[in-house]
């Protein structure tokens, strides 16, 4: 039988990359899934076809307003909830010195804000219900500084202590863990991207499928595990 089998998953930002390698893995295991996409309607639909014709939902996940109604749409399509997937995300590389306050929201309103709110509406129909599980995307930037990505880095680190503090706070029904990938580059890798793969012991960039590997893993374990963050890096987060 397969792991996810008839689960309901709601993947977040699921119309591209990682989002998109998630929600695949999880109809590959038999759950029901949820595709959510802002903008890019196209290539969500595209995701929902390839899973088995799943349902699409839009949703602009800097509005919590758009987020309350957006779980509430997926309740109200299949009934329940049964894990979540916060995989929406925004990357930048600016000079710390020259981060705006546009800046800085537009890389928090979603890696940090939006991630929290999804979660709570998330858990607030779980703990209804059975429970569920709940895994955030972070990054090595979380765990690791990164230069020219400060405000990226503060972001992806609050998602980590954000993590734990969940954990604890809806324990024993809803298991809260974290995948923190290393470079998966999603098309030409940068200058930089280059130099991060070169010092990677794997010796090789990662994949996305290889994150979507770890989610699974963190949406059928048990709920004793729980308030972990597992870096699927390559080994870089140990240099």
């Amino acid at each position: 039988m397969p792991e996810l089998d008839g689960r309901v998953i709601v993947v977040t930002g699921a119309g591209k990359r990682i989002g998109r390698a998630i929600a695949l893995r999880a109809a590959r295991e038999g759950a029901r899934v949820a595709v959510h996409f802002r903008g890019s309607e196209k290539e969500a639909h595209a995701t929902a076809a390839e899973c088995g014709d799943a349902q699409v939902f839009q949703a602009d996940l800097e509005k919590v307003a758009e987020i309350e109604q957006l779980l509430e749409n997926v309740q109200r399509h299949f009934g329940r909830i049964d894990g979540l997937v916060n995989s929406a995300g925004r990357f930048a590389s600016i000079d710390p010195l020259r981060i705006t306050e546009a800046d800085w929201d537009f890389i928090h309103s979603v890696n940090l804000k939006a991630t929290f709110f999804c979660a709570q509406q998330a858990a607030l129909r779980m703990l209804e219900s059975d429970g569920g599980r709940i895994v955030n995307l972070s990054s090595l930037g979380g765990l690791r500084p990164w230069a020219q990505h400060a405000h990226y880095s503060a972001s992806k680190a609050g998602v980590i202590m954000l993590t734990r503090a969940l954990a604890k706070a809806w324990a024993p029904k809803i298991a809260v863990n974290s995948v923190a990938p290393g470079v998966i580059p999603m098309g030409e890798p940068s200058d930089e991207a280059v130099d991060l793969i070169r010092r990677t012991p794997a010796g090789r960039a990662g994949e996305a499928d290889e994150v979507a590997d770890a989610v699974l893993y963190f949406l059928t374990a048990s709920k004793f595990i729980t308030g972990q963050v597992l870096a699927v890096d390559g080994g870089l987060s140990q240099r």
